[in-house]
């Protein structure tokens, strides 16, 4: 499966709620996990893990800083949502039908089937109502985990205030140390748009730019950025997530001074330099990029780059729902020997988790 076969279905994601989650509950080889379904690559590293080493990383104080809403919503929520959906709604495409009928009849067997899932669920969750229970049981699901805290993305739909005060709700359910809002801006979004949401302030810690990673023109967005980062907001980009992003454009998203940047696989020496000098923790999700293959293996992911470089990093999920993967499911890959992770010892692991830690952006008093 090629990467520009999934580029579309990666660019419908965006509509995000990016966090410092963890794990939910999942049986796999008799033991206890996630409520996500972890399999493929991640359920190999998990399953070759001692007790001991599973307990140790379940234990691991960390922070999943990058995992968006309707990529991550848990199976029986969606479950619930459709049975709902189903009952009340008088007319429905085909499109979403085919969908629903895949979510209730659990036949969910590759990429493609749960990429096919997101216009249903962008039906599902299209109320004020549904959005909420949605953004709950996300939370819930990474909260109630083994995550400290949690850091959520929104793309506002509906009108934008009333998306991002849904979900601003269920956040605040948390304390201020375990739970905070990120509002995702688009790459296609018009400067009136932008700066809507960025004016939005209720428990949010930071903006991020997500979309088609190839879209929009970034010089409109930099007054708007540089307005947040004044009122003491964070900074987080989607960047060099293709080989298609160009350097320019790359380097134009660098002049916003972020302080973290998502995914960054395809950064050329200029851009790594400047990361390396600031020290911009680099969000990771080792699943998500084997499985859209923007890269090929763990022993060549760019993960290696940051490790020997002792750069800031943060392990990811992505979206649990398509990869299959949970927060310790990722780490697993860190711990797992070679071939099904990349072998590292538990100290160094350790030191990744707190590097995910020391990277959280901070509650405005």
């Amino acid at each position: 499966m090629s990467t520009a076969n999934l580029r579309q279905p990666l660019s419908a994601l965006r509509r995000t709620l990016s966090a410092s989650w963890s794990s939910r509950r999942l049986t796999l080889n008799g033991r206890l996990y996630s409520q996500v379904s972890v399999a493929g690559i991640p359920a190999e590293a998990l399953q070759s893990l001692t007790p001991s080493q599973v307990s140790f990383i379940q234990n691991l104080p960390k922070a999943e800083l990058h995992a968006h809403l309707n990529g991550s919503i848990p199976v029986p929520v969606l479950l619930e949502l459709a049975r709902e959906h189903k009952s009340t709604s008088t007319s429905v495409s085909s499109h979403i039908q085919e969908g629903l009928k895949k979510l209730e009849n659990l036949e969910l067997k590759d990429l493609n089937d749960f990429f096919g899932l997101f216009p249903a669920i962008y039906a599902l969750t299209a109320t004020p109502a549904a959005l909420a229970r949605a953004a709950r049981g996300v939370l819930s699901s990474f909260l109630d985990g083994d995550a400290p805290q949690s850091t959520p993305r929104a793309t506002p739909e509906m009108t934008r205030e009333e998306y991002v005060e849904t979900v601003a709700a269920e956040v605040e359910r948390y304390p201020e140390d375990k739970a905070a809002l990120i509002v995702s801006v688009n790459r296609t979004m018009s400067e009136q748009e932008v700066e809507e949401c960025v004016g939005i302030a209720r428990r949010i810690v930071g903006i991020d730019i997500c979309g088609d990673p190839i879209a929009g023109d970034m010089d409109k967005f930099a007054k708007y950025f540089a307005d947040a980062k004044e009122d003491g907001l964070g900074v987080t980009l989607h960047i060099a997530e293709t080989t298609e992003n160009t350097p320019a454009d790359t380097l134009r998203l660098l002049q916003f001074q972020p302080n973290r940047l998502g995914h960054a696989t395809f950064l050329d020496d200029e851009a790594k330099s400047l990361v390396l000098k600031n020290k911009t923790c680099i969000e990771l999700c080792l699943t998500s990029n084997l499985l859209c293959k923007t890269v090929s293996t763990l022993e060549q992911h760019h993960i290696q780059y940051y490790l020997a470089q002792d750069h800031p990093i943060s392990i990811c999920t992505d979206d649990t729902l398509p990869f299959q993967t949970s927060l310790l499911a990722e780490y697993a890959l860190l711990l797992a020997p070679a071939p099904l992770g990349l072998g590292l010892s538990e100290d160094a692991v350790r030191r990744i988790a707190r590097m995910s830690l020391d990277n959280r952006m901070s509650v405005l008093s």
